[in-house]
């Protein structure tokens, strides 16, 4: 199968949203967009009937109107359209097998938990072994400010192999044409935490050797990408909050997911759940 960015649709503003944004990031790695509505009910197709009578009838119009849409705003881009008769979660996690990456519409958790995000997004997120985006659905008056421009930010762990997030990363970064900002939250001890703060000398030794070990990791990847403007910044806080801090001024957020073991079913650590629930990212 030729590489494909794959957008799970379903008719709301949310995945409406996503299917936008994959057309877009489609549309900069020339690659094909997969529209994928997945349907337990949906009949077997029939040699042809009257749209009256077609049990598939809506489904194909939901893929079909969002096909022509898209198909309007990038002309020169492949998009095809997909109904599975499964169930959602477990077509868009094999659907993200097969794909370059995997969007799917969120509305985060504010002011109320999204039914996409709880039953659909976060178990494909867990399960899937390829990249999967969720896209917020912004109102159009919601625009970023102009003076402050948009960037891709990755959060790094040090410890354990990187590589497949910072390919993400750079190539995200480099088709966009945008900075990359790598991140890096380490938790300060207790017997380093003052009344007024952090100690002053653990602090600062904390801070460089991470900087030292972010640069390191970022070497090859500076090389292979020689027009990416990439920089770090290691905040002496919880992993978690230093990602969510850093997100504000980011298009796209990049956060890896630890691999489960087996035996175990699949979930998200606290930084992935964080970023997920909590980050307002900047529309692109």
């Amino acid at each position: 199968m030729q590489p494909v960015v794959t957008v799970g649709l379903d008719g709301s503003p949310e995945s409406l949203a996503a299917a936008r944004w994959a057309a877009d990031e489609a549309e900069k790695r020339r690659l094909t967009l997969r529209l994928l509505h997945a349907w337990p009910l949906l009949a077997p197709e029939p040699a042809r009937v009257p749209a009256e009578v077609d049990q598939n009838y809506w489904a194909k119009r939901l893929v079909h109107t969002a096909q022509a849409e898209l198909q309007a705003r990038h002309p020169g881009l492949s998009v095809v359209g997909s109904l599975v008769a499964d169930d959602a979660q477990n077509a868009l996690v094999r659907a993200a097998s097969e794909s370059e990456m995997t969007v799917l519409g969120s509305r985060g958790l504010e002011p109320v938990q999204s039914y996409f995000l709880g039953d659909v997004s976060m178990p494909v997120v867990a399960r899937a072994e390829r990249p999967v985006v969720l896209v917020r659905a912004q109102p159009r008056q919601e625009e970023p400010p102009a003076a402050v421009p948009a960037r891709v930010v990755v959060a790094l762990k040090l410890h354990g192999s990187s590589d497949d997030l910072l390919d993400f990363a750079f190539h995200t970064a480099a088709a966009r044409g945008v900075p990359l900002l790598a991140v890096h939250g380490r938790s300060v001890p207790l017997h380093a935490r003052m009344p007024w703060g952090v100690d002053h000398e653990v602090g600062e030794r904390m801070t460089r050797e991470a900087h030292e070990q972010l640069g390191r990791a970022l070497h090859p990847w500076r090389e292979k990408y020689p027009r990416v403007d990439v920089a770090d910044s290691v905040r002496l806080e919880s992993p978690a909050k230093a990602v969510v801090q850093a997100a504000e001024q980011a298009s796209v957020l990049v956060v890896g997911r630890r691999r489960h073991r087996p035996g175990l079913a699949p979930h998200l650590g606290p930084v992935a759940q964080a970023a997920i629930h909590h980050c307002a990212l900047r529309r692109p």
